[in-house]
């Protein structure tokens, strides 16, 4: 049998560091979906679950020297950005084990028999169970936080679901480490190793989608490689869920007023958020409104100088240097935009941080015959696009020709932050139809991991309304049951009257 190796690969140079895996056949990610089918019974038993997460987040701290040398050698992250990163994925492993503590994740509802009613109520029970097992696609700029020990993993063993990850080709050995650790967790916590399974290669990532015992999957990357899965998980026999987490613009608007009151502090900014991490978050903003007129010349000036002193990096690998640098020399080659600092190749294997500049009444000419919408897709990269609008006017008929995002930012004067009806107001109503995440006087990069965050949007931001971060991101591989009138012998123990396991529900009727 012909087998494909798997190398990690250094980004800083290119070159090969050494074969890590091969690419997984159909019989083998047959093997992997059943083996996990087959383990996903255990976790069932929620003090082992919560457990298992604990565990798994203890051994990657343990091993985060090690963890994030691997990562740094194949991401060119650095092991500042990555020691970051790996303390927010076992922050994420620990919380989504207090979630299971708690209980509150399934929804327990108890409408009491009432024959009073018309018509009468008969007894109602209903709580969520895991979907089975479930399909995680790595990603490429979070090697940890969004890959295997990751935030789609944490949350599908926290529901009770397996987890087979196809492990993304940018960070196969990081992949392999963090595996073999969340493995050994669960072997400590007496579960099957299984519950997390393993696979690598483009050709196993369809056939993992297609497998009949997957019942969900969860995505992040790219539009055309997030829609290609989805296709396929809605195209199959049984469709499934695919949350998908796709491109995002993040467009940010800046209003006059802000932009007369603290140009300088808002060009310093943008120039923060569109060169962290060299440009590779999803969350990076890539449109940005900015008024005509000296404050917003003062705003461009100050973004000028900083991007200028930003020192060229690395991006995740040569195929993506590829497509920033084409990316960017097409749009530069529109008429009538601009690159007061260039933005491209910064060496043989770097590229440099840059912007580009182009008045708003070009992407709201028709006759110019749509060539300028791909000013408005993302360029992943540390790149941004300046629009510059002449009023609200102009700077909202812009925004009404976004299509989804993951997040839309605002930058407001102290004035407009008092609240009331006004243009501010009006802003956040339109935004709030473009994002799932509206930030104000802040910048979009950066998603903290706390109950009340969502990471998601409209599409192609994302494939669904759930998000991929946050508490509630367990609820993707959850599905809701009622039973009626079930003998209290028989109900699973979540529902008996007695609330044997002690969790919280919401109970109607005497």
């Amino acid at each position: 049998m012909t087998t494909t190796p798997v190398w990690s690969v250094d980004p800083r140079t290119g070159k090969q560091r050494e074969q890590v895996a091969v690419e997984a056949t159909s019989q083998e990610v047959d093997g992997a979906v059943r083996a996990a089918r087959a383990a996903g019974g255990a976790l069932a038993d929620a003090s082992a679950r919560a457990a298992f997460l604990r565990t798994a987040a203890a051994l990657l701290d343990d091993a985060a020297a090690h963890v994030i040398e691997a990562a740094d050698a194949e991401t060119a992250l650095g092991p500042g950005r990555l020691t970051g990163e790996l303390a927010r994925t076992t922050g994420q492993l620990r919380a989504f084990a207090d979630i299971v503590d708690e209980g509150a994740h399934l929804d327990i509802r108890i409408d009491r028999a009432d024959p009073s009613l018309t018509p009468p109520r008969p007894d109602l029970r209903r709580y969520k169970v895991p979907l089975g097992v479930v399909a995680v696609y790595a990603a490429s700029n979070f090697p940890l936080a969004f890959s295997v020990p990751g935030g789609d993993t944490a949350s599908a063993l926290a529901a009770g679901c397996p987890v087979v990850v196809k492990a993304h080709p940018d960070h196969p050995a990081t992949s392999e480490l963090c595996a073999s650790l969340l493995r050994r967790a669960a072997v400590a916590t007496g579960l099957p190793p299984e519950v997390v399974c393993v696979v690598h290669g483009f050709d196993a990532g369809l056939e993992l989608i297609r497998h009949p015992l997957v019942s969900a999957a969860g995505f992040t990357g790219s539009v055309r490689g997030g829609r290609a899965l989805f296709d396929a998980a809605v195209a199959r026999p049984v469709p499934i869920p695919f949350h998908g987490e796709l491109g995002s613009l993040n467009p940010v608007v800046v209003t006059p007023a802000a932009a007369a009151e603290r140009a300088e502090e808002i060009g310093g900014g943008l120039a923060g958020s569109v060169t962290l991490g060299v440009g590779q978050f999803c969350v990076k903003p890539g449109l940005v409104l900015v008024p005509r007129g000296a404050d917003g010349d003062r705003l461009t000036t100050a973004l000028t100088k900083a991007l200028g002193e930003t020192e060229p990096g690395v991006l995740l690998d040569h195929r993506m240097r590829e497509n920033f640098v084409a990316g960017v020399l097409a749009r530069a080659a529109l008429p009538g935009v601009e690159a007061p600092v260039t933005p491209g190749s910064g060496g043989e294997h770097t590229v440099g941080a840059g912007y580009l500049t182009v008045p708003a009444a070009r992407l709201l000419d028709d006759a110019l015959g749509g060539a300028y919408e791909v000013l408005l897709e993302e360029c992943f990269g540390p790149v941004t696009v300046v629009v510059r609008y002449t009023d609200q006017r102009e700077a909202a008929a812009v925004l009404a020709r976004l299509s989804g995002n993951l997040t839309a930012t605002l930058q407001l004067s102290a004035a407009e932050t008092e609240g009331g009806p006004g243009p501010a107001a009006e802003l956040i109503e339109q935004v709030t139809g473009l994002a799932g995440r509206i930030v104000v006087n802040g910048w979009p990069t950066g998603v903290a991991v706390a109950p009340a965050q969502h990471h998601g949007g409209p599409y192609p931001a994302a494939t669904s309304h759930s998000t991929s971060v946050g508490a509630t991101a367990v609820e993707r591989w959850l599905r809701p049951v009622a039973y009626q009138s079930v003998p209290d012998a028989l109900l699973p123990a979540e529902l008996r009257e007695a609330n044997p396991l002690g969790l919280p529900r919401r109970v109607t009727g005497g």
